[in-house]
């Protein structure tokens, strides 16, 4: 088995069905897949353990973190700092298992600046009807809040062309497989690159002396 793994990130419309895809995934191929658990300062809820939904930290810590550049990626919403460690995420690379993290647009697309060689994939309904379906099949949400969702939906699909892979959520197995052979194929293509890499330093580094 190739001793890196590559690095994966899943976006995507609210409603478009991106978590259970990854649990999905996980489900299926458990010894492949790690899922990136990400740091906060907020307060675990009921039922949460540190280090499974999140790692949970203070304030002062998170900024530890931020100052020793020891996070991927990083955000405040509603008061508390969300961020991925970078440290674990190497851990499990390294361990051979490609790492899925599961976040909004903007800190994708910082992810992909800082680590090119990360693959974005962008999961969506197969069309806008078909999202706002789905928003008002849950049953849980406003008018209001399903209008807000759409409203930001409609940011993000600005994104889309930054992504490498638009997936389309239309059947959910079949979604998941198509899932698993993009990112091993990009596991592949990451190992033959290094394998050729080294092939040609070694070469030429003999014909230059």
């Amino acid at each position: 088995m190739d001793q890196k793994g590559v690095l994966a990130v899943i976006s995507g419309f609210s409603g478009a069905g991106k978590g259970t895809l990854v649990k999905g995934l996980l489900n299926a191929y458990p010894q492949q897949y790690a899922l990136s658990i990400s740091a906060t300062t907020r307060a675990p809820r009921v039922g949460e353990e540190h280090g499974r939904e999140y790692f949970f930290v203070s304030k002062e810590r998170f900024e530890q973190m931020i100052a020793g550049d020891a996070l991927i990626e990083y955000a405040s919403y509603v008061g508390n700092y969300y961020g991925t460690p970078k440290g674990y995420v190497a851990e499990q690379m390294g361990a051979g298992k490609d790492v899925i993290l599961e976040i909004e647009v903007q800190g994708a697309l910082k992810v992909k600046e800082r680590f090119p060689e990360a693959l974005l994939v962008f999961v969506t309904p197969p069309d806008a009807p078909e999202l706002e379906k789905r928003l008002r099949g849950r049953g849980t949400e406003t008018e209001e809040a399903i209008r807000s969702r759409l409203k930001t939906a409609a940011g993000e699909a600005v994104f889309m062309d930054r992504y490498d892979y638009i997936l389309v959520n239309g059947q959910l197995n079949a979604c998941i497989q198509e899932l698993h052979s993009l990112i091993q194929t990009q596991h592949r293509q990451a190992r033959l690159n290094r394998g050729l890499i080294e092939k040609m330093s070694r070469g030429l580094s003999g014909i230059a002396q």
